[in-house]
């Protein structure tokens, strides 16, 4: 039940930035993120894995990628 909680509340906090999209992301990076936590007891993996999905992000959208990403995803 905690992991739904605290992955609803990661997810509504992306909607001022990110919108919708950000809030989908949200709930899926929670929601895995959360359940592994759950099941391992473990966080310094999940910050890097965090950190690194953020970084991919940023850099994507630094070197405007976006479109090209999503045409190779969504033909």
């Amino acid at each position: 039940m905690i992991v739904l909680l605290s992955t609803g509340l990661f997810a509504v906090r992306h909607y001022p930035d990110q919108g919708l999209a950000g809030v989908q992301q949200a709930v899926f990076t929670g929601l895995v993120f959360g359940t592994i936590f759950a099941v391992t007891g473990r966080i310094w993996m999940l910050i890097c894995a965090h950190a690194a999905f953020d970084l991919t992000a940023l850099a994507i959208i630094h070197l405007n990628l976006e479109s090209d990403l999503a045409h190779l995803v969504v033909k």
